[in-house]
């Protein structure tokens, strides 16, 4: 890792690659599309993206490209590869509108965006779907390369911390790298037992309001814990044994 980066962004740094590692391993990346994107500490308005052209597991710390709200590219590496305008113009409309959000995730899988087709969303089938209860929606407007649309993207998502975007993916914004990665893992993980169980054909069976509203409840960070910081270490080592060279 180059020395011209802070102790802070370099964490930074190698905690992004680390999380683009572990999406190719839980079937959540889409060759070389979707990003994530992490915000630079002590910054207002940059952020950390993918150089488009590498797949998610080609990433390392070294590699991402660090970017303002303008897409203007402030630090590239990798001077052959550029950023994906869809992918700027949907991140740092998020980190503008949220200061309180760290990473955000994108994905394009096969079980988000097809519950991103189901008219009646994401439903509580399961415990981990009760997590999201209260995930918002964004109508597709064609792929996300119009700068109007950031307006009505932060809008839609508000205060939430999961977002389903219909027709094409799911979204995350999270604190931090280890947070958004547990809340995009089980989100996908939502999504994957709802086509599941409504493929079975069986007949399904829906807790009540008061036990799905109980359960989201006990899912606040204030009432439990911020999901995902306990479990980060054990994802780094998870990583380290099958995909070493984040870091670098």
């Amino acid at each position: 890792m180059l020395k011209k980066y802070s102790d802070q962004e370099q964490q930074t740094r190698v905690d992004l690659a680390a999380c683009y590692r572990l999406m190719p391993l839980f079937g959540m990346s889409d060759l070389i599309y979707n990003h994530i994107t992490a915000r630079v500490p002590g910054s207002d308005d940059e952020i950390l993206i993918n150089p488009y052209g590498l797949m998610y597991e080609e990433i390392t710390a070294s590699s991402l490209v660090k970017i303002n709200f303008k897409g203007e590219i402030l630090d590239n590496p990798t001077e052959e590869f550029g950023i994906n305008e869809a992918g700027y113009v949907i991140h740092s409309a998020v980190h503008g509108a949220r200061h309180d959000v760290g990473c955000v995730i994108h994905t394009h899988s096969r079980a988000g965006m097809a519950v991103s087709a189901m008219k009646q969303g994401l439903m509580p089938l399961a415990q981990t779907s009760m997590r999201f209860r209260d995930v918002a929606y964004h109508d597709y407007e064609s792929v996300a390369i119009d700068l109007d649309e950031q307006e009505r993207l932060v809008v839609d998502l508000g205060k939430q911390d999961a977002m389903i975007l219909r027709n094409h993916g799911l979204l995350v914004a999270s604190p931090s790298v280890a947070e958004a990665f547990n809340a995009m893992y089980w989100l996908e993980m939502a999504c994957r037992v709802q086509v599941d169980a409504l493929g079975s054909g069986a007949e399904l069976v829906l807790p009540s309001q008061e036990v799905i509203d109980k359960t989201y409840h006990r899912y606040q960070p204030h009432v439990r814990r911020p999901f995902g910081i306990l479990e980060w270490p054990a994802m780094l080592r998870y990583l380290d044994r099958r995909n070493p060279g984040y870091e670098n």
